[in-house]
């Protein structure tokens, strides 16, 4: 007998234009398993409301979605992405399939989202009442729904909504988190970490490094770094990487990358770098004298944070 197909739910409050199309939903409390048969609560109902200077209705709704079909509407579509942003469920572990397709390309405000044509058609209106466009996009920002638990972020616009943020991380100024996307504990993000990247435990991903997006460009690596690991500064990661490992600063390393493996006892030998993907200890490196790219074998501990950042 097969396992029955997993369900997440959520009361929430939608935003609807007055053509009728869902720009979002906001759940404060999603949760696995069926809908219950209450109505949402007192609360969000009370917030009800008609919004019109962004020409919007918020109204309290109850979603139901099965997490393993297709996202199935626009309000399913918030849901998982929600579900994933308060750490309910893992990265990669439920099926985003149509999600794209379902979310409208909204006129981002403070106030919340609009469609983009009548924020265009409204531009006097919005400037006189102080209210600027912050983007036009599909995702909004995460902070907009989710507060993650110890979590520092320095710009919120460069962290989206379904981004999964384990206590512990910070992610500076220029550090980039994309949904389906995050960190598994305590971690330093620094550079860029691509929809479907997960980063585990203590690790540090450096200023302007770059971490290619899972199954990136049609590929079949699933891309990921393990715990305590480093990727320099302005490095680059198409494969995954296991525990302790670092990738110097300035390389960009693919599945591709021909690797010189230098352990110590044998003779040098070349691989492709996808032959070491996944594996714990070893250092990525370009040799200063004959530019070839190395991979050598790390010995004791990986990185150490610093604790006081990420306590």
């Amino acid at each position: 007998m097969s396992d029955p197909k997993r369900t997440g739910w959520g009361h929430g409050l939608a935003t609807r234009a007055k053509d009728g199309t869902v720009l979002d939903v906001w759940f404060p409390s999603p949760a696995l398993g069926p809908a219950p048969e209450s109505d949402p609560p007192r609360a969000l109902e009370d917030a009800e409301h008609v919004d019109d200077l962004r020409r919007v209705r918020i109204e309290a709704v109850t979603v139901q979605s099965s997490l393993d079909d297709p996202v199935g509407s626009t309000a399913d579509a918030y849901l998982r992405l929600q579900l994933l942003s308060h750490l309910i469920v893992a990265p990669n572990s439920i099926s985003l399939d149509g999600l794209m397709a379902q979310l409208p390309i909204n006129a981002w405000t403070a106030r919340g989202p609009m469609l983009p044509v009548d924020a265009e058609r409204r531009l006097p209106q919005l400037k006189r009442a102080g209210l600027e466009i912050i983007g036009l996009d599909r995702f909004p920002r995460l902070t907009d729904y989710v507060l993650p638990d110890r979590v520092r972020i320095a710009d919120a616009s460069r962290v989206r909504l379904g981004a999964h943020l384990a206590p512990g991380t910070v992610v500076m100024h220029a550090g980039f988190v994309n949904f389906n996307a995050g960190t598994l504990g305590a971690s330093m993000v620094e550079g860029r970490i691509s929809q479907g990247v997960v980063v585990g435990d203590g690790s540090d991903v450096g200023g302007g490094a770059s971490i290619m997006g899972t199954l990136s460009g049609g590929g079949t690596q699933r891309v990921s770094i393990g715990r305590r690991s480093l990727l320099g500064a302005n490095s680059g990661l198409g494969i995954a990487i296991g525990d302790d490992c670092v990738v110097e600063a300035g390389l960009y390393v693919t599945a591709g990358t021909k690797l010189t493996l230098q352990v110590p006892g044998d003779e040098p030998c070349v691989v492709k770098a996808v032959d070491l993907s996944g594996q714990d200890a070893w250092l990525f490196r370009r040799n200063s004298r004959t530019g070839e790219v190395e991979a050598v074998p790390r010995t004791g501990p990986g990185i150490a944070l610093n604790p006081l950042l990420h306590a």
